[in-house]
């Protein structure tokens, strides 16, 4: 998990398990606790005595002067004026080098930040592994159309999907059979866990053990109460699941990193309903495992084929998800127009501000430029002379 060590590299080495403003909490090595319990403390110094002027006996019980300080350490770090400078943007997940460590104190600050083995924007976490999709079999019920929109933003990470189904007390093993051949057609082998009985919980553990995974679902199946079975310190806030909406009430505020007992951190992110779809339309497609499977084997007759009613697509059939696929796709053209419509400065679309709005804005049409323009006092004179000339 954390790579480079001190003895290899001279540095200390941490992963930023949390940000809130221009702070950010950092997880250190275990090569940096044991750092710690070789370097003076801020109160040896105010005291002028350093701790081999002390003997090795008290150097033995530093660790009793930091109960505060756990191990492997956290320390609260600021960001070196330098990364502000160059642009360096510091993001949970990132593994990152402190300096100038003040154990007692709990504080240091971050010096460098190293290269990025993975970047997500939304959530904004580095160097996942994987993605933990939880969704819940019933209360709220399992909406098809809901499911395949998550997996698809899961899938154009690039990133390993694992699928969890919670609330598996709640329909029976007939039941529990048909929604796991549904999947499989998918291309997808749900786990079917319940927290609130304990089944299957530790099977899923085992999938997140020395990996950084990304929790993602919609509001109320279940992801801040597995969060607090999988790590009894997390303690997060629970919802409950709305009776009138049937939707899951927001519980999570912000991203932050839990460290597994087994090894390897855990994401909990802010939950939200329905992700936008923000790819690109040719790329939608590999998305969808069934469709990969079709395009492994075969090639449609044109190179940019969108798989709706060109001749000769490989990928068109009566797979489940075709209709999901369409609906996606038009998402997609819908979201790249818009943004080379903002692009392109001489587009049909302008970005109006309201005046009474408080700084919301939108976009309205443009009007025809050389149309409704206003004619200059200069146009409107030359052509009052040369009307003048036409008469004399």
């Amino acid at each position: 998990m954390t790579g480079e060590n001190f003895a290899a590299t001279g540095q200390l080495l941490g992963t930023v398990v949390a940000v809130q403003a221009n702070f950010y909490r950092v997880q250190m090595d275990q090569e940096a606790g044991e750092q710690r319990s070789s370097t003076s403390s801020p109160f040896d110094f105010a005291q002028g005595k350093s701790l081999s002027d002390r003997g090795a006996e008290e150097k033995l019980n530093l660790n009793a002067l930091l109960p505060h300080c756990p191990s492997p350490p956290l320390l609260l770090c600021t960001r070196r004026t330098r990364l502000k400078k160059i642009g360096q943007q510091v993001m949970v997940g990132d593994r990152v080098v402190v300096e100038e460590p003040d154990w007692a104190g709990g504080r240091g600050a971050i010096a460098d930040v190293l290269p990025r083995q993975s970047e997500l924007d939304r959530p904004a976490i580095a160097n996942v592994n994987q993605i933990l999709l939880v969704f819940a079999v019933a209360d709220p019920p399992l909406e098809p159309y809901q499911l395949s929109r998550f997996l698809i933003k899961a899938e154009s990470t690039g990133l390993d999907v694992l699928l969890c189904l919670n609330k598996s007390d709640l329909i029976s093993q007939q039941e529990q059979q048909q929604v796991s051949d549904r999947l499989l057609g998918w291309g997808y082998q749900p786990i079917f866990i319940s927290v609130k009985d304990g089944i299957n919980t530790e099977q899923a553990a085992r999938y997140l053990s020395n990996k950084i995974t990304v929790i993602a679902g919609p509001s109320g199946v279940g992801k801040s109460s597995l969060i607090n079975t999988l790590i009894d310190s997390a303690k997060l806030r629970v919802g409950e699941v709305s009776g009138k909406l049937a939707r899951g009430r927001h519980t999570t505020r912000h991203i932050e990193l839990f460290e597994l007992p087994s090894g390897g951190l855990l994401a909990d992110t802010p939950g939200f309903n329905q992700p936008d779809m923000d790819c690109i339309p040719e790329e939608l497609i590999h998305y969808f495992p069934e469709a990969r499977k079709r395009l492994a084997v075969a090639s449609c007759r044109f190179s940019d084929c969108l798989h709706r009613d060109e001749p000769e697509c490989v990928v068109q059939g009566d797979w489940e998800r075709y209709e999901h696929y369409l609906e996606f796709l038009d998402a997609a053209i819908a979201h790249q127009t818009q943004l080379h419509q903002q692009a392109d400065p001489e587009s049909t679309m302008k970005l109006k501000s309201k005046s009474k709005g408080k700084g919301q804005s939108q976009y309205e049409p443009k009007l025809e430029s050389k149309k409704y323009r206003r004619i200059s006092r200069k146009t409107q004179l030359q052509d009052l002379q040369e009307l003048y000339r036409d008469e004399e």
